[in-house]
């Protein structure tokens, strides 16, 4: 375990971000989801003289 005065080299490229990746992407799937049921929503209550 590295100290808090120690020296640690990094590798840049060497982490592993699957998680973050999946993440993202799930975080966009879903903004997108949001957005598309809100315009849906509001073309509805344009009809519906809401």
């Amino acid at each position: 375990m590295a100290t808090h005065h120690e020296i640690t080299e990094h590798e840049h490229g060497s982490m592993d971000i699957t998680q973050q990746k999946q993440t993202f992407a799930g975080f966009v799937r879903m903004a997108v989801w949001v957005s598309v049921i809100s315009i849906l929503v509001l073309i509805f209550m344009a009809l519906t003289n809401a």
